[in-house]
Formats: structure tokens, sequence, C-alpha cells
């Protein structure tokens, strides 16, 4: 697309946006109005950078989350009522930025929460940060271990990538029929090379055999050689843990090569956009939820986000709106608007949102949660099964 379409151009407009917002609420303000009890809540999304529509998914998820509640008069705390202040940083789908954004959230915008990164890559820094400066992070979508690992104050709204891996290993052994797989990933990415290790340890725990497992880096796309390889073991099915972005690419080049496996992916596929979806038709990826067999509470969530914003949502508009949710009712059990309070109520919740039912285990920020199997058809994502943990 070129430099002018709506696409490109999102980014720049929400930023815009945002601005106008912050310079409504200043005049108000100024206006000499009664100062409302602030309940301030950070979100850090690539609104730029390699999957802005991630971003994008995001940030929708979160406005609504915040408006809802806004609008409906606050969250009512202990008999009071606090305005939620959302207040955004641009990652920009980079570790290091992600990390200062944590900083800046935390000293400069004086937040008491955080919600994000999305991609493992910019969580695992960002959640660092954030224990070292005791202020409860949820990670939407993040599902490498990492992310929580030996930490007290980060949590996520997602399964992990070692039940990630084994949905997917057993679904290409026992539903694709699958002898022979062979892999693709990123190997500097920690997502994609986890999911990667996850994937292949649980499939050659079936029995199967992995004919090819080829990496390439990120600063490296060219992936030639090693579909030249894929091509050659003759593999079944052909694993692909990345980011949709890469995916789109990777499976033109496979199928121009006549590489004849069955394609299958990982949860960031669930950011693939309906235009482009003709270019993986046929695959099955895991992911979160599936809108077509939603549960009344997100069937009511899926028909609010189509009247605000005129699409379905992605899965990490819904997996950030139950992150939202997860803050709301931490809070309102502890009675405390406060940063303890808020790790406390996460580390005893148990949460019933749009996209299943949360709760963590003694010590842990993980939760035990199903995925579903999509099949890509006819442009659509379409249910093809649900696996329990």
């Amino acid at each position: 697309m070129g430099a002018n379409t709506v696409r490109d151009q999102w980014p720049r407009m929400f930023l815009a946006l945002i601005l106008s917002i912050t310079l409504v609420a200043t005049v108000i303000a100024c206006g000499g109005q009664p100062e409302q009890k602030e309940f301030r809540i950070g979100l850090i999304a690539p609104i730029t950078g390699d999957i802005p529509t991630t971003g994008r998914a995001a940030v929708d998820g979160a406005t609504l989350a915040v408006k809802e509640v806004n609008d409906g008069g606050g969250l009512v705390v202990a008999g009071e009522a606090y305005q939620i202040v959302l207040v955004i940083e641009d990652n920009q789908d980079k570790a290091e930025v992600s990390a200062q954004a944590v900083l800046k959230l935390v000293n400069q915008q004086n937040v008491i929460a955080i919600v994000g990164p999305m991609a493992s890559r910019n969580a695992i820094p960002a959640s660092t940060v954030a224990e070292r400066t005791k202020i409860p992070m949820i990670s939407p979508s993040s599902t490498n271990p990492a992310t929580t690992l030996n930490k007290t104050w980060v949590f996520r709204a997602t399964f992990i990538d070692p039940f990630q891996g084994q949905v997917m290993a057993q679904f290409a052994w026992e539903e694709l029929d699958a002898q022979k797989v062979a892999v693709l990933y990123d190997i500097a990415s920690e997502y994609n090379r986890g999911l990667a290790e996850f994937f292949r340890s649980s499939y050659e725990g079936y029995g199967g055999e992995m004919v090819a497992f080829e990496s390439y880096t990120t600063d490296a796309p060219d992936v030639t050689q090693q579909m030249a390889r894929i091509k050659e073991s003759g593999a079944d099915v052909l694993f692909l843990p990345n980011y949709h972005n890469e995916v789109l690419k990777q499976v033109g080049q496979a199928r121009e090569m006549g590489i004849k496996a069955q394609i299958i992916g990982g949860d960031t596929w669930s950011s693939i956009q309906g235009a482009d979806r003709s270019a993986v038709e046929g695959s099955y990826f895991s992911t979160h939820y599936a809108v077509d067999v939603a549960d009344e509470k997100a069937q009511g969530f899926v028909t609010r986000f189509q009247e605000a914003y005129g699409r379905d949502p992605e899965d990490n508009a819904a997996l950030t709106y139950d992150s939202f949710g997860l803050l709301f009712k931490a809070v309102k059990d502890q009675g405390k608007v406060d940063p303890d309070a808020i790790r406390d109520g996460l580390a005893a919740i148990v949460y019933r949102g749009v996209t299943g039912t949360i709760e963590y285990g003694i010590g842990s920020g993980d939760p035990l949660k199903s995925a579903v199997i999509m099949e890509i058809k006819d442009g659509n994502f379409v249910f093809h099964s649900r696996a329990e943990p």
C-alpha cells in the first residue's frame, strides 16, 4: 500500500487523537471542576514498528474497557468512585523502548499498574523493570515463560508456550496424522524460538520425526535456503511459530517453491488481517478465543467492540480488555487503589473474562487457560477445536 493509506496513517492519527483528548481534559480541569479520584493505568503497545495492528488492537481493547467504566460513573472502590486515566506509551516494538516506557509511566506519569507489552520480546525486559519498581504489570499476550519467571509483580492474561507448543504438536500428530514435521523460526526472538522448541520436544515425544528445524534472524529474513531444505525433507507439516507480518511472506515463498506441506502456526497469527488471509488459506493456528463460539459474556464484548470500531475484536483486543478487567476486579476485591493491593488482589483472583476464566496458582503469574485451534477458511477464522490444559 502507498504511504497515504488509512492503515499507514493510523499511528499518527491515533497520537493526534490522544493529544486532543489530553488538551480537552486539561481545559476541563482548569475550569474549576471538583477534582476526582484517579486510577492511573499505563498501556505499553506497539503503535509503530513492525506489528502496528497488534498495537491498534490493544489500544482499542483498552479504550473500550476504560470508557465503559468511566461512562458508568467510574470504578467504585470502598464506596468511592475513581475515574480511570489511561496513559499510553508506544514501545515501537523495541525491547529497550519497552523497558524505558515502564520507567516513564511510573516516574513521570504516576501510574500504579501497567498493561502490556504484548510481544514476548518486549514484555520480558519490561517485566524485569516492573518487578524492580514494584508496580503490578499484566501482559495480555506474552506467552514466553520468562516474562513471569521468578517474579511476584508480573502476571499475564494468556496461556504459556509450553502448553501452546504441546497443543499444536498433538494436533499435528493426531489430527493431521503427520509423521514428518519441519519448523522454521526466528532464533533471535524469544517467542518464536521458545514456541519452536516446545513444539519440537512435544512432537518428538509423540513419536514423530523432526525432519527439518530451520532458523533465521529478524535482521536476515531471507529464508530461501531454509525453505529449500524444508522442501527436500519431505515434511508433511510445516510449523511457523512467527509473527504475522513474517508469516505471510514465508507461506507465500513456501508455496512458490513447491512445498506442499500443511502449514500451521501459533497465536500471533490472530493478527493477520482479513485482506491478507487468502495467503494462508487452509492453514491452522492456535489462539485464545473464537468469535464464532463465544459464550454470552464474550458475545456481548464482541457486539460492543463491533459497534465501537466496525470490526471483530482481535485476540489482542480481547486479552487487553480482560487485563483491564483483572485490574478493576483486583482493586474492588481489596478495597484499595494502590500497587500492593492490586498485586495481592491479582494473586487471589478468580475472574471470568471474555477469553475465559483467569485464576493464578500460588506464587504464579500464569493462569491455566484453554486454547482454541482455528482454521483459515474462505478468508475467515473458523473454530476447529478446543484444547484444555
